[in-house]
């Protein structure tokens, strides 16, 4: 059986036995003469000039283009095509034909502006941060959410649409998170003539409210603390009655998906981007499951747009998410896999039945620490991020690591020096791994470590 590993981008394959001896080959030879920094990266057919933020690596780029979403017979395709015939089916103009949209190929990499801005997004908030998101370069970055497309599809006329894609986050590696993962989020806007079909008389903005456009540079910093009954500038008739419409959709979309005996509750919540907001939850083996988020659109998004007449909804969901509920698959790194044996098991042919995932086997799992002091000055979260050591995992090992935890940080009484230790588990998701191969894969980390951080091996 062969053995693919990711050391800095590069594909190595081997058979067993040989795979550790030419991965220790390559990173002993990047240890002696490192590749130059580049002052360009080429993703998705453009060129970006690098610069300090610039954090994105050759195993995350490698992702680009993989569309999970969109493949044939794989569970988050099928996940996606039963939230679009769902809102086909539960918004149709006067002809019968669907009124949403549906953007499922839109270029990943964004600007700051578009992640980050145009959602209001405050400048402190912790989402903006480089140990958060892969940064292409200080104005462009893997986006973070399908909402940062919101405001240039509402600023081409669009007003019902549904984008679906793949999302990018810096974050820990367990089997319930993985660096790439689906969204699905979706916008409803009206009018007042829309809205208040049956009560004309009724307005969707205060009488007070001035219609003046927000300052575009004007990014208040996070408050959890806003008014979350309505904006300053809606009627309370136009929430209730947005908000109404919104819960209804969305509930029965739940239903649609989980059965119509799910229990379900509400829950009020903060985002940037809507004011009032909302998650919903379900309850799952004896548990509240968050299911979606949701809320009614900050008025100041829809202004940047070129839209003044108008409010609306947006919701979001995470594919993985239900896929993991819905087909009782246990890790989110069997999204990824190419295995006949994981493939096999769904299909398109009838979105209604949903099978549950029959593992092929359990291989067994190896578990390795791996301590190291940090350089002096340098403290957790305070120029090491653990973030910055799960991607230098993830392109040594790939998918071979199932999890890691930092299980112990520890202060030097007289250096003044930190050490921290991680926990690493070992689990292919296809073979059994032998205690000696993933010893070699730990050595390879430990050195690459050194190399990147300056951490000194305890």
């Amino acid at each position: 059986m062969l053995l693919t590993l990711r050391v800095q981008g590069t594909r190595l394959c081997s058979r067993p036995g040989s795979a550790t001896r030419s991965l220790a080959s390559s990173v002993a030879a990047e240890k002696s003469s490192p590749p130059p920094v580049q002052p360009q990266l080429e993703v998705n057919g453009s060129t970006y000039a690098t610069d300090s933020w610039t954090n994105v690596t050759p195993k995350i780029l490698s992702y680009l283009g993989a569309n999970k979403h969109l493949q044939t017979d794989h569970p988050l395709s099928i996940i996606r095509q039963r939230i679009v015939n769902y809102f086909y089916g539960a918004y149709r103009n006067q002809r019968g034909n669907p009124l949403f949209s549906v953007y499922d190929k839109l270029n990943p990499v964004v600007t700051v502006q578009q992640n980050f801005d145009n959602l209001l997004i405050p400048s402190d908030h912790v989402s903006r941060q480089k140990s958060d998101c892969y940064y292409v370069n200080q104005q462009h970055l893997l986006r973070a959410h399908t909402t940062a497309h919101q405001v240039e599809l509402i600023s081409g006329g669009l007003d019902n649409f549904l984008v679906v894609g793949e999302v990018y986050r810096r974050d820990e590696i367990d089997s319930t998170h993985y660096p790439v993962f689906h969204q699905a989020d979706a916008v409803r806007l009206v009018t007042k003539d829309k809205l208040f079909e049956r009560n004309p008389g009724l307005e969707l903005f205060e009488e007070t409210w001035s219609g003046q456009l927000a300052d575009p540079k004007r990014i208040l910093p996070s408050s959890k603390f806003m008014d979350q009954t309505k904006q300053p500038c809606h009627t309370l008739e136009a929430v209730k009655l947005m908000e109404h419409e919104m819960k209804h959709v969305l509930v029965g979309l739940t239903k649609d998906l989980f059965g119509p005996r799910i229990k379900y509750r509400w829950v009020d919540t903060y985002f940037p981007f809507t004011q009032p907001s909302w998650e919903l939850e379900i309850y799952f083996k004896d548990n509240w499951l968050e299911v979606l988020g949701c809320g009614i659109m900050r008025h100041e998004i829809l202004q940047r747009a070129g839209v003044h007449q108008s409010m609306g909804y947006a919701f979001g969901v995470g594919l993985e998410r239900l896929a993991m509920v819905l087909f009782d698959i246990p890790d989110i790194r069997l999204f990824w896999s190419n295995d006949s044996g994981f493939l096999s098991q769904f299909s398109e042919k009838d979105l209604q039945n949903l099978p549950k995932y029959k593992p092929i086997s359990h291989y067994p799992q190896c578990t390795n620490d791996l301590s190291f002091w940090l350089p002096e000055d340098v403290q957790v979260d305070a120029g090491f991020s653990p973030n910055d050591f799960y991607d230098l995992v993830r392109s040594v090992a790939g998918d071979m690591v199932e999890q890691i935890s930092l299980v112990d940080r520890f202060k030097h009484p007289k250096t003044g020096k930190w050490s921290v230790c991680f926990r690493i588990v070992y689990r292919h998701m296809e073979r059994t791994l032998t205690q000696a191969e993933v010893n070699e894969v730990h050595k390879l980390i430990a050195s690459a470590s050194v190399n990147s951080f300056n951490v000194q091996i305890r």
